[in-house]
């Protein structure tokens, strides 16, 4: 049973993320998966009043005319949602969880694919996959996603990016449309992510807070990791040591871009303390751009 404050959570969440998407968004959204479901059928010869941004260069420049691109719808689209609910997730420093930011995250993307009629499904996981649920159609279908995301309590210590990636590729057999949702403290999953990002249109998106690149100048502080448990004294006063701890921030976030980049996956970020619309809006907007140079 869900007590009175999470159910008023969730409906936030999904009021907010519906009024998001029909004000914002939904342009956006279909604009920059408009081809996701479009395979190339043949060229024709380009005629006045075709988009310039389908014709064939490569055509074009062979015949010395100008081409364009035919396209024909392929299937609908679906979407797979994966969640991070590993113990990390659960950080917060300024009254946001990083759980919730995905879960409104998840709301959103939910509710633009059932405005555009498209199939949502789940997969939450830890150190191994907590939650799978098929993808569906329908707003009370948003409803149970909002709530699997936001309420679930992960049994998982750790986070295991290659099982969960794997399961994808178990579950999702058809090229689907995937969001990553996660913080990335995890190792070892090069080689699925390559795999994934080949048969689907994976997207990453790292969730993150402000205490993970910045220390306050607070003195003596005592920093656990929540997956390990491993406990460290730092002083934070020390302008050397906050140096250090944003270097290696720094450095991580630049290492995962280079590793998204190299197996072909799309990426954004996201932030406890901002909103997540906006990063997803110049994902989008970028993607659009990307597909017509």
């Amino acid at each position: 049973m869900l007590s009175s404050e999470v159910i008023k959570q969730i409906k936030a969440i999904q009021l907010k993320a519906g009024h998001l998407v029909t004000t914002a968004l939904a342009g956006n959204y279909l604009s920059a998966f408009k081809g996701r479901g479009m395979e190339f059928d043949e060229v024709r010869e380009y005629v006045p009043g075709d988009d310039v941004r389908l014709i064939d260069w490569n055509v074009t420049a062979r015949m010395r005319q100008p081409y364009v691109k035919i396209l024909r719808e392929e299937r609908e689209l679906t979407l797979m949602l994966m969640v991070d609910v590993s113990p990390s997730q659960a950080y917060g420093s300024g009254g946001r969880r990083k759980q919730e930011v995905a879960a409104e995250l998840a709301a959103v993307l939910a509710y633009l694919a059932i405005r555009n009629n498209d199939k949502v499904g789940l997969i939450v996981f830890s150190d191994h996959v907590e939650q799978y649920i098929r993808p569906q159609k329908g707003r009370g279908h948003v409803w149970n996603i909002i709530r699997a995301v936001l309420t679930h309590k992960g049994s998982g210590k750790r986070t295991d990016i290659s099982g969960a990636l794997d399961a994808l590729l178990r579950y999702s057999t058809r090229r689907s449309m995937c969001f990553l949702i996660s913080d990335f403290w995890a190792t070892n999953y090069d080689r699925e992510l390559r795999l994934a990002a080949r048969r689907h249109d994976l997207i990453a998106v790292r969730v993150s807070d402000l205490r993970e690149r910045e220390l306050p100048a607070v003195g003596m502080m005592s920093l656990q990791d929540s997956e390990t448990g491993e406990l460290i004294e730092v002083d934070s006063s020390d302008p050397k040591v906050r140096l250090a701890y944003s270097q290696g921030a720094a450095q991580r976030e630049s290492q995962l871009a280079a590793q998204l980049r190299k197996a072909g996956a799309g990426q954004f970020a996201i932030d406890t303390g901002s909103s997540v619309t906006e990063p997803l809006i110049r994902y989008l907007r970028e993607r659009e751009r990307r597909r017509y140079r």
